[in-house]
């Protein structure tokens, strides 16, 4: 594979996930190869967002790989492919870290332009193990543009620094709220936050996504509002994001050899 490209968080609940899975389509549209990883082990949510059947398990076709789970033409792999929706993963920091790389040496992803790897909330043992295991081409950070939010973002961006890993950009999700009746929007969770993040750390605002019920409605049913409604504003604010985030990793891909996951 060409690109492996993290996206991260400093805390759970600003849309990361469904970020990543538009991301991953968009990218899918727009002509690359796209794989995703669900590397949060604790609360996987990528098979849900796609509308995966519940009960789909990956097969085998040597008994040592895993294929990954096709949808919207992405090659996928996630723990929740391989335990209930319900089961709870009550492991410590060394066995998430092994299913991490277990799904990521042991999936036969195929010859992919890049995967995208969904990663959970936080600066813990999934992070460092990914960062440790492969090396990355970047990794972009979502966040909300209240200082909470940005308090958190900002330690995640310096755990990735610290251990050398490109930050790609930044994508301030629920940056404002366009009332149904009225048309008019709302900053609800404040202005400028991502803006002055990309600012602060010499990166870029790759997008501000809004605050929509439809990408909700649309996650919620397995259809990625991208692919379920491409012309609303929302889907086409992830198209311009996604075009965005494939000229930063395109220009990265000339300077860097390609990778193999053995």
């Amino acid at each position: 594979m060409k690109s492996v490209v993290a996206v991260a968080s400093g805390k759970g609940g600003v849309g990361k996930s469904t970020v990543a899975v538009n991301l991953a389509l968009g990218l899918s549209y727009s002509g690359y190869e796209v794989g995703l990883l669900d590397a949060d082990i604790y609360g996987p949510s990528i098979s849900k967002m796609l509308g995966v059947t519940e009960g789909t398990r990956p097969k085998s076709v040597d008994g040592k790989k895993l294929l990954p789970i096709k949808k919207f033409g992405l090659n996928t792999m996630s723990m929740s492919y391989l335990v209930t929706d319900t089961t709870p993963m009550a492991w410590r920091g060394p066995m998430a870290s092994g299913a991490l790389k277990q799904m990521l040496h042991f999936t036969d992803w195929g010859k992919l332009d890049i995967l995208l790897v969904d990663m959970p909330p936080g600066t813990g043992d999934i992070q460092l193990t990914l960062a440790q295991q492969i090396a990355l081409a970047g990794v972009i950070i979502v966040t909300t543009p209240q200082d909470i939010a940005l308090m958190d973002a900002k330690r995640g961006i310096e755990m990735f620094s610290k251990m050398r890993v490109p930050i790609l950009g930044v994508v301030e999700n629920m940056a404002m709220h366009e009332c149904n009746f009225c048309g008019q929007s709302q900053e609800i969770f404040g202005t400028g936050g991502g803006a002055a993040i990309a600012l602060e750390y010499n990166t870029i605002l790759l997008g501000q996504l809004a605050l929509a019920k439809d990408v909700r409605e649309c996650g919620d049913r397995g259809m990625p509002v991208i692919a379920a409604n491409p012309k609303s504003k929302a889907a086409l604010a992830c198209k311009s994001l996604a075009d965005l985030v494939g000229q930063v990793i395109s220009s990265q891909q000339g300077n860097e050899p390609e990778l193999v996951i053995e």
